[in-house]
């Protein structure tokens, strides 16, 4: 079996649950440019599965699922994660997500690691900051 490194990909792919799933991969299209992929609908307008990329980022929605205890950060108290994305114009995203009706939380603005970047919330509450930032560029061995 090949991992993700091995394959050309980052090998992580965090799967965002949505009560409304179908208007949410509308919402991050236009919002912060993700380009849909995949969907894999299921009944009563919910979808199964669906995968999203943007740049080499890639992303996986579905429908919440409270049975399995997936749910859409609007039925939390907080969330317990921030999905970082590397954007080469973290000034001309936040326009557009903005635009979209994305709630900014904080400006782009420099960062203490010398990168720009800002953060959002998505419609339903997800955490997200787009910014220049490339982890692992200053590691070394």
């Amino acid at each position: 079996m090949r991992s993700g490194s091995e394959s050309g990909s980052a090998g992580l792919f965090p799967k965002l649950f949505y009560d409304d799933a179908p208007a949410a991969i509308g919402w991050l299209e236009r919002a912060f440019g993700f380009r849909r992929r995949l969907v894999v609908p299921g009944a009563d307008g919910r979808v199964l599965h669906a995968e999203m990329s943007l740049g080499a980022a890639v992303i996986m929605v579905g429908s919440s699922r409270p049975e399995q205890r997936c749910v859409s950060p609007r039925r939390l108290a907080g969330v317990g994660q921030v999905l970082c994305v590397h954007v080469d114009d973290p000034d001309a995203h936040c326009a557009r997500a903005r635009a979209a009706g994305a709630e900014v939380e904080t400006e782009p603005a420099e960062e203490s690691n010398g990168s720009r970047g800002y953060s959002a919330r998505d419609l339903e509450g997800h955490a997200w900051h787009f910014g220049s930032y490339v982890p692992g560029e200053s590691w070394t061995g």
